[in-house]
């Protein structure tokens, strides 16, 4: 079963945080970088040790995996998270996740769905979203 690892470039933490909202998730596991032992060959800085090492979230049924980079990391354009849940839950977490995003298409009806729309939030991950398959 395929699982999502969404890499952050030093919000991370704030993500979780917003998807907790949007979804009604809740942090299943956070690790920080001050929470490894100490490493000659992999030193974290101290503006690192409070960055997020690994941390794992269930959206929707759905687990998913983050982190902080220490390398940095850029917003790609190759992958979305989709979503498909009742209006309600798309619409809260729409609401959440357009606010300082890019809205790529309006949530809105589709020829093959009720409702559909996707963005990108402010922490550079792209979203899909779906509600029901509309009556023929």
């Amino acid at each position: 079963m395929p699982n999502f690892y969404l890499m952050f470039g030093g919000n991370c933490q704030e993500a979780l945080k917003t998807y907790e909202e949007a979804f009604d998730a809740k942090i299943a596991a956070i690790q920080k970088y001050s929470d490894m032992p100490p490493n000659p060959n992999f030193r974290v800085s101290e503006e690192q040790r409070n960055l997020v090492l690994h941390s794992s979230i269930n959206i929707l049924g759905s687990d998913f995996m983050c982190a902080d980079s220490n390398s940095g990391c850029s917003a790609g354009s190759n992958m979305y998270v989709s979503v498909s849940a009742d209006e309600a839950a798309v619409r809260k977490a729409w609401d959440i996740l357009k606010q300082d995003g890019k809205v790529y298409m309006e949530l809105q009806p589709a020829f093959f769905a009720k409702l559909h729309g996707s963005l990108q939030d402010r922490f550079g991950i792209n979203w899909m979203f779906s509600v029901g398959i509309q009556d023929a």
